[in-house]
């Protein structure tokens, strides 16, 4: 397990990075590191554990050789949470065993939480999880699986922008928007569209 090989995931900001140890049909298993840090955590613990795992460490957004979300853009728990349903999705893992360090195990027990259905195993180093008050899980769990799998949902959809005639795009304006006049339509479109050679 000292072999490794580098991944890449596209992501709409550029990339996830990873690296790799063991055989692509072992057991999956996902690591995740600590606040400031990066996959290489994981270079001296990976050789110790069973080589019969596919043992995939990512550098979350902004760390390591992960691309940086866009310039103003905050780095939250739950958009870690959804860097990590990217990277499993990219994998096709249905089912994995989730392994986090520090912030990485916080992350891990908020994705464990909000997608049981995915992970067989829970392993935390240096972390107590997610913890949250029992009269706020229902609601919790409900809202934010809804925004993290609405967001990859609309990215799996996402199409080059396609060229409208100016009555076809306030046709369409109008029709997503009842309650707006032809003339608050346009207005609208005129800040709301750009102009191109093709509409």
């Amino acid at each position: 397990l000292g072999m490794f090989s580098e991944l890449k995931f596209p992501v709409p900001w550029g990339h996830v990075a990873a690296k790799a140890w063991g055989p692509a049909d072992g057991h999956p298993v996902l690591c995740l590191h600590g606040w400031l840090d990066n996959a290489n955590t994981f270079d001296k613990l990976i050789p110790l554990l069973p080589g019969d795992c596919y043992y995939v460490a990512m550098d979350f957004s902004g760390h390591g050789l992960s691309s940086h979300r866009p310039a103003g853009s905050p780095y939250h728990f739950l958009d870690y949470v959804s860097d990590v349903r990217r990277v499993a999705a990219a994998l096709q893992w249905r089912q994995f065993t989730l392994m986090g360090h520090s912030m990485g195990g916080s992350v891990a027990g908020m994705f464990c939480f909000l997608y049981p259905e995915m992970v067989d195993k829970l392993i935390l180093l240096e972390n107590l999880g997610f913890l949250l008050a029992p009269e706020d899980t229902e609601a919790w769990l409900k809202a934010k699986r809804m925004v993290i799998d609405r967001l990859l949902s609309l990215e799996a959809k996402q199409q080059a922008p396609k060229a409208w005639s100016r009555e076809a795009a306030l046709q369409r304006l109008l029709e997503a928007n009842r309650h707006l006049t032809a003339e608050g339509g346009a207005i609208l479109l005129q800040r709301g569209a750009t102009e191109t050679p093709a509409g």
